[in-house]
């Protein structure tokens, strides 16, 4: 197993790390939407933090040597099922054509008190 750590995504914020490639395969951590440079939250809306999330996934996912055209499956973790369709959106432009398998829930909490949470699993190119 190799850790992969990049400067272009948060440090984890806990006992844990942004990816760890295994085989042909990265298992990025969840991301939430901060700014990898100051550690503070980004975005007011649905929107705004899930765009900040999907860019952090993909820095993860470049400094493993994959990207989200590789991503094989992604688990949404969404403070209220109400944000569903606009957080939709932000993905669907995201990954274009691409489609990973999916799993999205409504959780109690999350880290920081964020909107929306992202983990995926990809290939290695």
């Amino acid at each position: 197993m190799d850790i992969i750590k990049t400067s272009g995504a948060p440090e984890a914020i806990g006992p844990y790390s942004q990816a760890v490639k295994a085989g042909d395969f990265v298992f990025c951590s969840g991301q939430i939407p901060l700014d990898p440079a100051t550690m503070d939250l980004v975005g007011d809306t649905i929107a705004g933090q899930t765009s900040q999330v999907l860019s952090n996934l993909a820095e993860v996912l470049k400094a493993a040597g994959s990207g989200p055209d590789k991503v094989v499956k992604t688990t949404v973790f969404l403070k209220d099922m109400n944000d569903f369709v606009e957080m939709n959106e932000v993905y669907a432009k995201f990954f274009g054509g691409h489609k990973p398998a999916r799993a999205t829930v409504q959780v109690a909490r999350l880290p920081k008190d964020v909107m929306v949470e992202i983990e995926c699993t990809a290939q290695i190119l």
